[in-house]
């Protein structure tokens, strides 16, 4: 049985874990939505049709990352047994992951509400639509890795990270800043640069999450 096998079967065991297990669960999936409608906006050039449903998904999630914590710190607090504490901390760690992905979704969605036209990032640069589309894929493909604790789909999203997002966007930037390429006005360089960051960090946290289902707990977040 997997590590990620073991702490999911403790977290359903306790009550107070259990909840909080649930709640990531929910955490992930509106951060999910919240990045789909913040990427739409963006593309769409209606920012004003979500503004006010991806603010109360923040909310929600913002909501739900107090109570997993008070949840874990509260089971801990009553508990005799201290042996499994990596559990909580791993909770603990992961909504902290998911949060931060709410945050930059709302960094993309700031984006889509200062530029004066739509933002469809294949117009600009296919390196920039390869990244969206790479962890608009990825974070659909983590959700199932940690839903089926599927070790097989997380070692490939977590091997596939370096190659297929970081390098191209560190690239991208890079070349938006040196002015190596040629995107078109000021504010259209700034913001492909900006898009690309955000959307890298994304796919940072993400393959954070993904990582927990292969890794212990002192290696989540890094690729063997």
């Amino acid at each position: 049985m997997s590590v990620f096998r073991d702490l999911v079967n403790i977290w359903k065991s306790e009550n107070n874990l259990s909840q909080a297990w649930s709640e990531s669960n929910d955490m992930l999936h509106l951060s999910h939505e919240m990045f789909n409608d913040a990427v739409e906006a963006l593309r769409s050039g209606e920012k004003n049709k979500v503004l006010k449903s991806i603010k109360l998904r923040d909310e929600k999630i913002n909501y739900y990352h107090r109570e997993i914590r008070k949840k874990v710190v509260t089971y801990y607090s009553v508990s005799k047994d201290v042996t499994n504490i990596d559990s909580g901390l791993v909770l603990i760690n992961t909504v902290v992951d998911i949060e931060r992905i709410g945050d930059y979704s709302k960094n993309i969605l700031d984006l889509a509400k200062h530029y004066p036209k739509k933002f469809i990032s294949e117009k600009f640069s296919e390196d920039l639509r390869t990244i969206e589309e790479t962890v608009l894929s990825r974070f659909s493909s983590t959700i199932k890795a940690v839903k089926n604790m599927d070790e097989n789909l997380a070692d490939e999203l977590i091997a596939s990270y370096r190659n297929d997002l970081g390098k191209i966007s560190d690239k991208l930037v890079a070349a938006s800043i040196s002015g190596d390429v040629e995107i078109g006005k000021e504010n259209k360089t700034a913001s492909v640069a900006l898009y690309a960051r955000y959307l890298k960090r994304i796919g940072a946290h993400l393959k954070n999450i993904t990582s927990l289902v292969v890794n212990p707990f002192e290696s989540i977040g890094y690729i063997k």
